[in-house]
């Protein structure tokens, strides 16, 4: 298991090079350039080539591009992203609290999604084709079809001006978690629990099922074992949940005021601040690769067979 676990992390290092790379140039892909967004930034009122030339010298963008993408990458490796263009802060200031504040509740959501995904899946395996799979799924599809704004500003409406319950944005205490994973799980759980009703429908009917209940085994044990060989096939869903919950939380940490990379991430757009859109983009793009070989490690360690396969 752990010559598969170092093979597995070795196939991954070329290719966060080539996402850092893409990541790297993507400033280049700008109409605008780095240079003279800069200088927009800082108010100046008249941008001339001899100021933008001045500029580059300065940050080094006159050197070779492979030259600048080595400093960079140097640089990021030790958690360096640069300076802001906008208030000149360093971008390892500006987005490591947003990242932590981020994956909070992007794990919580994950948790939430996970227990109901697996709940949700199980019942509606075990009553195929009855009116509580029929019901759950038909209300599953109801929910997951609603804009996650539109759901948003409704349970927002609901709970927090009308029955004044629960805080309309912020983060603090527990009750400014409850509406955003609300509407993440809401998003997100009706869609994955269906591939878990899916695999173990698949294995409901395997003659190993069949064979235990004929041999006196306690269903509970049966339904165990079902679920860990079901899981085999969810278990990469779930952890690829985690990074697209992470890249996705834009809209609702939006409409939630969560001071988090969503809400970053717009801000820096809208002022073109470059490096804090750099330091996004790779964080999600390292973020599913490095869930992507955890959602492998797993499976192998769910299933030996797999570990042949390098």
């Amino acid at each position: 298991m752990g010559s598969y676990v170092v093979k597995r992390l070795l196939i991954s290092v070329p290719l966060l090079l080539i996402i850092s790379f893409v990541t790297f140039i993507f400033v280049n892909l700008s109409p605008v350039g780095p240079a003279e967004a800069v200088l927009q930034a800082q108010g100046v009122p008249v941008i001339t080539e001899e100021l933008i030339l001045q500029t580059e010298q300065e940050l080094g963008m006159d050197q070779p591009l492979f030259i600048q993408f080595f400093h960079w990458l140097t640089n990021v490796i030790q958690l360096d992203f640069g300076h802001s263009f906008v208030d000149g802060q360093p971008v390892s200031a500006l987005i490591g609290p947003a990242f932590m504040n981020t994956l909070k509740l992007t794990l919580v959501s994950s948790v939430a999604i996970i227990i109901l995904s697996i709940v949700l899946g199980i019942i509606c395996a075990l009553h195929e084709g009855k009116l509580l799979d029929q019901s759950i799924r038909g209300f599953s599809f109801i929910l997951t079809s609603l804009p996650p704004y539109w759901l948003a500003a409704l349970l927002i409406f609901y709970f927090s001006v009308k029955l004044d319950l629960l805080p309309t944005s912020g983060m603090g205490s527990y009750q400014h978690y409850i509406l955003p994973v609300l509407v993440i799980s809401v998003s997100y759980a009706g869609i994955y629990f269906r591939n878990v009703r899916s695999s173990m429908l698949n294995n409901l009917h395997e003659d190993y099922v069949l064979y235990a209940r004929a041999s006196g085994i306690k269903e509970r044990k049966v339904i165990m074992h079902l679920l860990r060989n079901s899981l085999q096939v969810a278990v990469s869903i779930f952890c690829l949940a985690v990074p697209v919950i992470l890249g996705s939380t834009v809209v609702i940490e939006n409409v939630f005021a969560w001071p988090g990379l969503g809400s970053l991430s717009v801000k820096s757009i809208l002022s073109r601040d470059f490096p804090v859109i750099q330091a996004f983009v790779l964080i999600l793009a390292v973020s599913f690769v490095l869930f992507n070989t955890i959602a492998d490690i797993v499976n192998a360690m769910l299933n030996p067979k797999l570990r042949n396969d390098l």
